[in-house]
């Protein structure tokens, strides 16, 4: 028997187990249809079919259109094509420009971000490639405000990118807001001569937790990362109007023609069918895997604040959060998270982003107001689509042994 069988598992926002559905298309991919997808043979054919449906079943699931949907290989290469793509972007138009040939790009985003957008924009500033702009969301409830952003604008501003849900706090962020502020401005820009200002979000948290509509957040770019909804670790790169010349798109690697030339390499395709597998559930079942996840996210809150009362606290419970996510602080207390979890060896949970894990308090959740101390005992709880009451039940028992009050 699987040794992790008797844990209990509320790590969801780092990584998801694939579902039943998605192991048997990986499994069909793998031995129905192994052959080049560029090849003339019957099987190589199967592999095609498979990766155009499953571009449809993503595009179907952003309500966007197949031929909007790049596949790559995560959201970290994803995010940095983004970026990437911003930076020729205002290279090949400042060089038209006779008042903006000397200015670097500059790129708004948050202070909250995924270190897969953090740390290439701080590449771009160290190698002066690009000046950045991060903006502070609000200390009160961990949200970035559309005006604030806004703010931030200069002449040759070429990107904003915000994410859609935080992956920590769970707190999403007001895209389409923003996205209508941008689209005005972009009307008046052009008028004056000025750089269109592209838009992205990265929705890895976002996507199969909440309604992720790419036409109603109005952006030009967005990121989805496959193993975040129980899908394989691969991802795509939503791009409106892809081949519109106001909208661009440049490749980072060079080879074969696939992907529209933008993501050379002969295609992984079990991957790939088993992302749009992930995405047709999706489409079929979100609003009953919502339903489950809230309700058990609101019932371990509940749980814990019977238990612990005033010495626990949900961070960022102000704002709008996914249905999943809690992270939650405990106070009086001489444990931080990571050792408050080493004390609950059936419960694997963690105290922020898997990335970081340098075992300092999170920077993201003091960024979103969060005092020192109560960063330095925060653990994040997420929930997936069949954690049980039971379940929860039992976190809080561990938890109330785990975190030991002080008097």
């Amino acid at each position: 028997m699987d040794s992790t069988s008797s844990k209990i598992y509320l790590d969801y926002n780092a990584t998801t187990p694939l579902a039943t559905e998605v192991v048997d298309c990986v499994t069909e991919a793998l031995t129905d249809a192994w052959a080049n997808p560029s090849s003339s043979t019957d099987i190589g054919r199967k592999a095609k079919e498979l990766i155009d449906q499953s571009r449809k079943k993503i595009a179907t699931m952003l309500n966007a259109e197949a031929s909007e949907v790049i596949f790559l290989s995560g959201g970290t290469e994803a995010n940095n094509m983004v970026l990437q793509t911003a930076l020729k972007y205002f290279k090949s138009w400042a060089g038209k420009s006779m008042q903006m040939s000397s200015c670097k790009p500059h790129i708004v985003t948050t202070n909250v971000e995924h270190d897969a957008i953090l740390l290439p924009l701080k590449h771009f500033e160290e190698e002066q490639q690009a000046d950045v702009d991060y903006v502070p969301v609000s200390s009160t409830y961990g949200q970035v405000l559309a005006e604030e952003i806004e703010k931030q604008i200069r002449p040759h501003t070429c990107l904003v990118t915000v994410m859609l849900a935080n992956n920590e706090t769970g707190v999403i962020m007001p895209v389409a807001e923003i996205s209508r502020k941008i689209r005005k401005l972009n009307e008046i820009r052009q008028m004056e001569g000025l750089c269109r200002i592209l838009l992205h979000t990265d929705a890895a948290q976002a996507i199969g937790k909440i309604t992720v509509d790419a036409k109603e957040l109005g952006v030009d770019y967005l990121t989805v990362v496959g193993h975040k909804f129980y899908g394989p670790r691969i991802g795509a790169v939503y791009v409106k109007n892809l081949g519109d010349s106001k909208i661009p798109l440049y490749p980072m690697f060079f080879g074969g023609g696939q992907e529209q030339k933008f993501r050379p390499g002969t295609e992984n395709t079990p991957m790939i069918h088993g992302l749009g597998c992930a995405a047709e559930l999706i489409s079929r079942n979100l609003k009953i895997y919502q339903g489950n996840m809230m309700k058990m996210r609101d019932l371990l809150e509940q749980s814990l604040a019977e238990e612990f009362g005033e010495n626990v606290i949900v961070n960022c419970n102000a704002a709008t959060r996914l249905p999943n996510t809690s992270s939650v602080s405990f106070r009086k207390t001489a444990f931080t998270g990571g050792e408050i979890l080493s004390r609950c060896p059936e419960l694997m949970a963690s105290t922020g982003a898997a990335c970081h894990g340098t075992g300092k308090p999170s920077e993201i959740l003091m960024a979103s107001g969060v005092t020192f101390e109560d960063a330095r005992s925060a653990v994040r709880l997420s929930v997936g689509r069949d954690t049980t009451s039971k379940q929860i039940e039992q976190t809080v028992l561990m938890l109330k042994t785990a975190v030991n009050l002080l008097d």
